[in-house]
């Protein structure tokens, strides 16, 4: 299906069905999800981590705690652009846990390495898994994502726009 903001790729329904997805293999992968938190990047990100959260408390029955991050002064492209800055939210120390970074869009790698600095400001993680929705590749640092909502092979001149009802009033993945 075609709209005017390109080829959708992922509806509401089947952003939702991934996200449930994602959220299960989260619990398969982590035995002890008292020692795990989500950490959901700016500004997308975070919406996503509140509602992973939501999808393993359904799935486990626990409450993770669930945070957001702000990477605009980590950013090696700051200087050339004026970031709009967020307010980090980090309510519950990440000393020995592991984190579970949650971002849109995987691309080139530039922001994971972002938040990953970012984090270390606020304590040192046990471990750092990353949760991306998309993963579109032309990866320019060695990063890889632990769990993939969908891989979306693109063109280097096509984007990737995730639009959620919590920032853009509808959920729907496309590429143009």
């Amino acid at each position: 299906m075609a709209t005017a903001t390109g080829k959708v790729v992922l509806d509401g329904d089947a952003l939702r069905r991934t996200l449930v997805r994602v959220a299960h293999e989260i619990v398969e992968k982590n035995a002890d999800l008292d020692g795990v938190c989500l950490v959901g990047i700016y500004t997308r990100g975070v919406a996503l981590a509140h509602r992973l959260r939501h999808e393993i408390a359904t799935a486990a029955g626990v409450e993770i705690d669930v945070g957001a991050l702000d990477i605009s002064f980590y950013r090696d492209d700051v200087s050339s652009r004026q970031p709009v800055v967020h307010s980090t939210r980090l309510d519950f120390a990440i000393d020995g846990r592991t984190v579970v970074l949650v971002d849109d869009v995987l691309y080139t790698g530039r922001t994971i390495r972002a938040a990953i600095d970012a984090l270390f400001d606020y304590g040192r993680p046990a471990r750092i898994q990353l949760a991306v929705l998309a993963d579109r590749g032309h990866r320019e640092l060695p990063i890889r994502a632990d769990y993939v909502g969908k891989n979306l092979p693109t063109a280097a001149d096509e984007r990737v726009f995730v639009r959620l009802i919590e920032t853009d009033e509808i959920d729907e993945v496309t590429i143009r």
